[in-house]
């Protein structure tokens, strides 16, 4: 169980251009931070220097348990989640059985209560590719629930859903945070709970 994230004076570039240096950031259990900043500022690419698909420049990111540190390779494969801007999803896959699939995948179990609370039962029986953008945004983000894990990366996740989905999938939010989760999530619009906002990069 992981129960804080430490970023120490990184710095990420894209190519030759810098896109933020000397960043810092504390995550601790039951907190969300929001990541905000022009397009092109390195939001995304925060998200992807922590989730391990993209080498920092500089600087340090230290997960920590109960016990102290915790080895990167570990805790990123046991307890971290990433839901980017992209689903993600295969097409060709009912969503029945991409969510199974992601959930074995991620060690997770029963998939039922990730169906009920993001109202996908009438989906499961439907080609992924047949989704719309927010229905497609549902199953992804159903993965967080099927396969718990202590931390959340999430990229731009609400954009396409509606206000009902919105409120439903901040409640989740909420429970997780309440069990002590952590949530960091580079967004434009303010997420639907309580979250501590750092701005990253400048001009866009």
């Amino acid at each position: 169980m992981l129960t804080s994230l430490s970023i120490r004076d990184l710095t990420v570039s894209r190519g030759e251009r810098p896109l933020f240096g000397g960043l810092d950031l504390r995550l601790g259990a039951g907190e969300a931070v929001t990541l905000t900043g022009a397009n092109g500022a390195g939001k995304t690419s925060l998200l992807r220097a922590v989730a391990g698909f993209l080498k920092p420049d500089d600087g340090e990111i230290v997960f920590e348990g109960p016990g102290g540190p915790v080895d990167a390779e570990t805790a990123r494969a046991r307890h971290v989640h990433m839901v980017g801007h992209l689903d993600g999803l295969k097409g060709g896959r009912t969503a029945a059985e991409e969510l199974a699939f992601q959930t074995r995948w991620l060690g997770g179990g029963e998939v039922g209560p990730a169906v009920e609370s993001l109202g996908l039962k009438p989906l499961m029986d439907l080609e992924v590719r047949r989704l719309s953008a927010g229905q497609r945004r549902r199953l992804a983000l159903a993965r967080l629930i099927a396969a718990p894990r202590p931390l959340w990366l999430l990229d731009e996740p609400l954009t396409p859903l509606d206000a009902r989905w919105r409120e439903a999938f901040g409640a989740r939010m909420r429970a997780h945070l309440d069990g002590g989760g952590m949530i960091l999530a580079a967004v434009h619009d303010p997420l639907p709970i309580a979250a501590r906002e750092v701005r990253v990069g400048g001009e866009g």
